[in-house]
């Protein structure tokens, strides 16, 4: 069985450390970013992410604009869009590989779902 790794991404500290925790204690390698430079930099110069948890509301990003350079580099790697508000983020329909999980109460649950999905496509 294949051992997956997922990039994490949320600009709040304790938020990205919990959403870690959740996914290694389900048995995936973890990366983390902190910023949209270190998101692009592991998405583009390694090949062993299988999956991208992004917070659109990164600091120094553009959502839709940092999407489509993920998108149009690696077209087929999934990126599960972890946001408050689905508000903006209708415009990413075009984009067949990006799902949206809205942060609330216990989101955690369905992100994880959301991701062992994902990956046994």
């Amino acid at each position: 069985m294949k051992e997956f790794t997922i990039l994490i991404s949320d600009r709040n500290k304790n938020v990205r450390e919990y959403i870690r925790r959740e996914m290694v204690s389900e048995g995936y390698r973890v990366q983390v970013a902190r910023s949209a430079r270190d998101i692009l930099e592991l998405v583009y110069y390694t090949e062993f992410i299988d999956l991208v948890i992004l917070d659109p509301d990164l600091s120094e990003t553009e959502e839709i604009g940092l999407l489509e350079k993920i998108i149009n580099r690696v077209p087929a790697l999934p990126v599960v869009v972890h946001a408050y508000s689905p508000d903006g983020i209708r415009q990413t329909e075009d984009f067949g590989s990006v799902h949206f999980v809205e942060k609330k109460g216990n989101s955690i649950e369905h992100l994880k779902m959301t991701v062992a999905q994902l990956l046994s496509q």
